[in-house]
């Protein structure tokens, strides 16, 4: 997958500035697919210019203009094109895990501040995919709203159920990394007491 996607998939509901894309990217998308500012904007303009957005200027305060950018035809085909390819898998690059395989090399106070940065990480994701989820169910998610807005009724159901399976899965993935730092917790104790 690349960035084009990702910001294709928001853009389906609505034209938006590279501002307020930016904003919805990193409430929506970016639990899935991460990208910086610095990534996003040269790739919204590559978009243009390959036709697959079509942008315009737009006022902005009493004398600035904006760049906004709507999906154009041939960038809706290429999306569902996208969308109906199988994924291509990647050897997997893990530095968590990486570390946890050699940890017998580590300092047993550094390999629990690693585990437990781990699980922390994993908490904080947990805690914000939770409440993304919460949103979803309440149908009270911002980009959720709007994209129901624009969709047919009878695919309210698909829209909503399709995103709730999302989130679920990135939950039980945090639960299962906190699960496992856990465990390493618990292994660096055993040696310990050992």
């Amino acid at each position: 997958m690349s960035l084009r996607y990702a910001l294709l998939a928001v853009l389906t509901v609505e034209p938006m500035t590279g501002y307020d894309l930016s904003k919805l990217f990193q409430q929506s998308v970016a639990h899935v697919w991460n990208a910086p500012d610095s990534q996003i904007y040269p790739e919204l303009r590559k978009m243009e210019a390959e036709g697959l957005l079509e942008g315009s200027d737009v006022p902005w305060g009493p004398r600035g203009r904006k760049r906004q950018y709507a999906i154009s035809d041939e960038g809706r085909e290429a999306f569902r094109l996208w969308m109906n390819e199988p994924i291509g898998y990647f050897l997997e690059r893990d530095p968590a895990h990486l570390k946890a395989a050699y940890l017998e090399w580590a300092e047993p106070e550094n390999a629990r501040v690693i585990l437990n940065e781990h699980k922390a990480h994993f908490t904080a994701l947990l805690q914000d995919w939770t409440s993304r989820l919460i949103e979803i169910n309440t149908l009270t998610n911002p980009l959720l709203v709007k994209r129901l807005e624009i969709s047919s009724p009878k695919d309210h159901q698909k829209v909503v159920a399709f995103k709730r399976y999302t989130y679920e899965g990135l939950i039980a993935r945090a639960e299962q990394e906190i699960l496992w730092a856990d465990r390493g917790l618990e292994l660096l104790d055993s040696f310990e007491t050992a």
